[in-house]
This record gives structure tokens, C-alpha cells and sequence, in this order.
């Protein structure tokens, strides 16, 4: 019983496969880290004290990467969720009061405050033209 119980004692302990002193020499004292571009080569070290690392990063540095170029899909998945829910809500407010419309009752209520919300808009934007014009 004592015999089984020191074997898997020693099994249990950590093992060194290494010396210390041998795992600080095989250390090296520097990383150097290159990014690649389009069919560059890797430069090879120099000191043997250092160690390159490589990666391809892509065409060019100046580029924007392939899975970035895709345009947005055009339609009611590629808007932003809080976009379509003003769609829903303001579709839905027709005939209500305040919706500017001619379905049901007090629907003409809202009229007048969407066309002062449209004379305040243009006028926010003749603004921001004069200011751009030097």
C-alpha cells in the first residue's frame, strides 16, 4: 500500500526536462515581429540571439482587406435595427393623431409640425452651405 501510494506521488510531481541553466541559453534575448506585403520575403536573422517572426498581412499596406471591400447588402437585413423599427412605427402611426395623414381621425394634426420640422431642416442646411462657400 505504502509502495503504490510513493509511485503515484512521483507520478503526481512536476517533472523537469530541463536544467535551468540550459533553458536560459536557448532563450532568445530578442523577438522581432514583420508584417508582409503582396510577395515579400521574410529577412532572415542575423544574431543569433534573435528570432523573426513573419506574417502575411494581406496586398498592400495601403489597401483595405478583401473581406472589408464587400458592400452592405441593399435592403431591410443590411439596415441598422433601429432604422426599420421607425419604419414599422411610423407606418403603423397613420390615422393616429399627429400622423399627417388623411386615414382616420385627427390624422391632419401632425401636418403642421412635420412641415415645421421640414422648414427648420432646410433652413439648418442653407446654413451649413453658406458656412462651406469661402
Amino acid at each position: 500500500m505504502l509502495s503504490q501510494l510513493l509511485i503515484a506521488m512521483l507520478m503526481a510531481a512536476p517533472v523537469s526536462l530541463q536544467d535551468g541553466a540550459e533553458a536560459r541559453q536557448e532563450m532568445p534575448k530578442r523577438v522581432r515581429s514583420i508584417l508582409l506585403y503582396g510577395n515579400e520575403q521574410c529577412p532572415k536573422s542575423t544574431d543569433p540571439d534573435e528570432v523573426v517572426v513573419c506574417a502575411n498581412a494581406g496586398d498592400s499596406p495601403y489597401r483595405i482587406p478583401k473581406q472589408f471591400r464587400d458592400k452592405p447588402e441593399e435592403g431591410p437585413t443590411g439596415q441598422a435595427w433601429t432604422n426599420r423599427m421607425e419604419t414599422v412605427e411610423e407606418v403603423n402611426r397613420a390615422g393616429l393623431p399627429n400622423s399627417c395623414s388623411p386615414v382616420g381621425t385627427g390624422g391632419q394634426t401632425g401636418c403642421t409640425r412635420q412641415w415645421l420640422r421640414q422648414w427648420a431642416q432646410e433652413r439648418l442646411d442653407q446654413k451649413a452651405k453658406a458656412a462651406r462657400v469661402p
